[in-house]
């Protein structure tokens, strides 16, 4: 842009007009900024649902379960949508992004689909204020949209399941699932991951009850 300036003022004689020349000038310096800004490309910013708020079934468990954020590749620590074929190249969106990063949609999504379902005493974020026994936390390894002859959404990720008194690791679990999209576009991958999500917490749910059934908290 400075050179197309300069080139101007290079061709114009010296016998011409200020005005002129400030006129010229500034024509071409919009030009210039004109073809260097390029399209605007509006960021897109997808979310997920959450179950409505439940209460405490009468025979829920005698448990208070602390969930902790996931730990995960630098990638889903971040908001941008992950894509990938299957092959080790990955890519990201940059103008279609979650609300907030796959590793705290997780945690969200743990947190309030185990609190709605009425199962347990009481779900929370792990925080320093809020005591509780039991912390669940893992690794997320998948969060993305995978696209072959179909596009699928692909979640995969390990739960741990913590006991605080004696510091050992009591259950875990891995949830590995592909959840087919209707056809291929962002708006089909975000509502299948949504759904994708959703199973894999009614699938927690039922293994935590089954490991709390059989080892009643003391």
């Amino acid at each position: 842009m400075r050179n197309a300036a300069l080139g101007l003022q290079k061709g114009i004689g010296r016998g011409e007009d200020r005005y002129g020349l400030a006129v010229a000038t500034l024509a071409i310096l919009l030009s210039a900024l004109s073809g260097c800004g390029g399209t605007h490309h509006p960021i897109k910013y997808y979310q997920i649902t959450y179950p409505t708020p439940g209460t405490i079934a009468p025979d829920a468990l005698d448990t208070v379960l602390l969930v902790r954020t996931f730990d995960a590749s630098h990638l889903y620590l971040d908001d941008k949508i992950v894509y990938g074929m299957d092959s080790p190249e990955m890519g990201t969106y940059e103008y279609q992004r979650w609300v907030e990063p796959p590793v705290e949609i997780l945690q969200d999504s743990l947190v309030r689909g185990l609190r709605a379902s009425g199962r347990f005493k009481g779900v929370y974020r792990l925080r320093s204020d809020i005591n509780g026994q039991f912390v669940l936390g893992g690794r997320l390894y998948d969060f993305k949209e995978v696209d072959g002859s179909a596009m699928v959404a692909r979640l995969s990720y390990e739960m741990r399941l913590r006991d605080r008194k004696t510091g050992v690791t009591v259950w875990n679990h891995v949830y590995n699932h592909d959840e087919p999209a209707s056809e291929k576009t962002v708006t089909a991958f975000v509502l299948a991951m949504d759904k994708n999500i959703q199973r894999s917490v009614a699938e927690m749910q039922a293994g935590l009850e089954e490991y709390f059934r059989a080892h009643p908290v003391k």
